[in-house]
């Protein structure tokens, strides 16, 4: 169960191992150190250290195992830091970009920006990270959504509170692994170095992420909060510039406003700004007990027991031709009230870091695209109508408020409606409708399918035991700004450098990071050239 991977110093040695361990040794850090001891002939007191480099669950079998990487110090101590740091360097005076957002897109770009030379501007239309929780605790107590403060737009973005899952399948256009620590360095746990889908958890991101700020405005950068962009300085099809609350502010802009900032969309069609629709995926956020889910996943009665986390799942099939599958899986979490305006209802999930509560939710969704909205060429805001259409239904299903309509899981398929709903996390409230009625067909008839088929997938997962709750819509931008592929500049604007989800380019909070960066990289050789 352990292989070697590098040789040894007299009587100093620091070596590798892959083990194959039972939970209850993977747990405890002085369990550990005293099976490697064992597995390989040393004297326990000569074990001076262990690191886990890597680490995931393998669940497949009755047995469940947890596979590690590890590195052992035998009569040593760590010399070296855990990850590689970044430096930062003071950059007042320097030359100004524009970075409007504050999201993982936004402070990633501004830090690189730090890393480069350039003195990053952020113009972010929400509060801070910590103000926003006044705002959020009140959409619950007085069914109302403040239109500038809510779980898409603040200090951190839609990701600050709504979880902080880190895995990403993006590995192509940058790198991930720099974006880990990078929210290391700022405070997050090392543990996201080593977890096969690692997780920072709702309750620590936003430290984190105000430490990110912190670190921007140490080097002389700024960071504006409150400070909404209303316009693009255009001079000769080039961007010199934003206006934000009457003010300008002068350089080349990164744009990482997010995939809900719906006026910005709006305000670039006007200006004639090329943007075009998008594919989304629309649905609902599905929630079981996670009691009912550590059972299936880990194929016993007592599900996680002592030593093992909260269980995952992963879902994905087609149905006449159209993806359906599970999406931002929050094992532990709650079911949040993701609306950014009036006359709206959206769900989303999150976890806290422990993933401690007696529910698991995931978003289920049917992949839409634009020509299933129309047989005409599609409006560059077609998508986004979509949405808005969608929410405006489900805000009247649920009686004008922020209560969310519901089904039970199996009545759904059925096409009954529930007589009562079991108990939520989603705070707002629930109430009882009949999703298969309402949702439309394309979405309702594709998600009965695809429960059936996980169904057989995972003995129990179709059950009246869970709810779905609606509507899922904010799954991904609903517009994407057109950009140069090896630039990352707009193909029509010179000067604007559309970054992140909310530009289409990116699907969660490190892929946001990663793009980020790169445009931060594509705008420095941009001001070499023009500065």
């Amino acid at each position: 169960m352990i292989e070697y991977f590098f040789c040894t110093f007299a009587h100093e040695m620091i070596n590798e191992y892959q083990l194959r361990v039972l939970p209850q040794v993977a747990a405890d850090g002085a369990t550990l150190r005293k099976y490697i001891a064992e597995e390989q002939g040393l004297a326990i007191s000569t074990v001076k250290a262990v690191r886990v480099l890597k680490r995931s669950i393998d669940a497949r079998q009755r047995t469940i195992f947890v596979n590690l990487k590890v590195r052992v110090y035998v009569n040593e101590l760590p010399t070296d830091d855990e990850y590689e740091h970044v430096d930062y360097h003071d950059v007042s005076g320097r030359p100004q970009v524009i970075v409007v957002g504050a999201g993982p897109g936004g402070l990633f770009a501004a830090l690189r920006l730090v890393e480069l030379g350039y003195r990053p501007v952020v113009l972010e239309r929400g509060k801070n990270v910590h103000e926003r929780k006044k705002d959020l605790a009140n959409i619950s107590r007085t069914q109302q959504v403040d239109g500038e403060s809510n779980y898409c737009f603040g200090e951190g973005g839609a990701g600050a509170y709504s979880d902080g899952k880190l895995y990403t399948r993006s590995k192509k256009r940058g790198n991930t692994e720099k974006i880990l620590r990078v929210f290391c360095q700022h405070g997050a746990s090392t543990n996201i170095l080593a977890d096969a889908h690692p997780h920072i958890g709702t309750d620590r991101l936003p430290q984190v992420i105000e430490a990110m700020r912190n670190t921007i405005i140490r080097c002389g950068g700024e960071v504006h909060f409150q400070t909404k962009m209303t316009a693009l300085l255009l001079e000769n099809q080039k961007v010199t510039g934003c206006i934000a609350d009457e003010k300008e502010y002068r350089g080349p802009v990164i744009l990482a406003t997010g995939h809900s900032a719906r006026d910005v969309y709006r305000y670039l069609a006007e200006a004639n700004v090329q943007i075009e629709a998008k594919g989304i995926a629309v649905g609902v956020r599905l929630e079981h007990p996670s009691q009912l889910i550590d059972q299936i996943q880990y194929h016993r009665k007592e599900g996680r027991g002592q030593w093992l986390p909260a269980a995952e799942y992963s879902f994905v099939t087609q149905v006449e031709g159209r993806g359906v599958y599970s999406f931002c899986m929050c094992p532990g979490g709650f079911v949040i009230p993701a609306a950014t305006g009036p006359e709206q209802i959206v769900v989303n999930g999150m976890s806290p870091a422990n993933r401690g509560t007696q529910w698991s939710n995931s978003g289920m969704v049917v992949e839409v695209r634009p020509e299933d909205i129309t047989s005409e060429k599609a409006s560059p805001l077609a998508m986004m109508h979509f949405q808005e259409q969608l929410e405006r239904m489900c805000w009247q299903q649920g009686n004008m408020r922020q209560t969310a309509p519901a089904q039970r899981m199996a009545d759904f398929v059925n096409g009954r409606l529930s007589s009562d709903l079991p108990k939520s996390s989603y705070a707002p409230g629930l109430i009882a409708s009949p999703l298969h009625f309402w949702l439309p067909k394309s979405i309702s008839a594709r998600l009965q399918q695809g429960f059936k088929t996980f169904g057989r997938q995972a003995h129990g997962f179709l059950t009246n035991e869970a709810v779905m709750i609606a509507v899922e819509t904010r799954t991904s931008s609903p517009v994407r700004i057109v950009r140069d592929a090896e630039t990352l500049q707009h193909v029509q604007v010179e000067g604007l450098f559309p970054c992140g989800e909310g530009a289409g380019y990116a699907g969660g909070i490190v892929s946001a990071g990663v793009d980020g960066e790169r445009c931060a990289e594509m705008c420095a050789l941009y001001m070499e050239k023009i500065v």
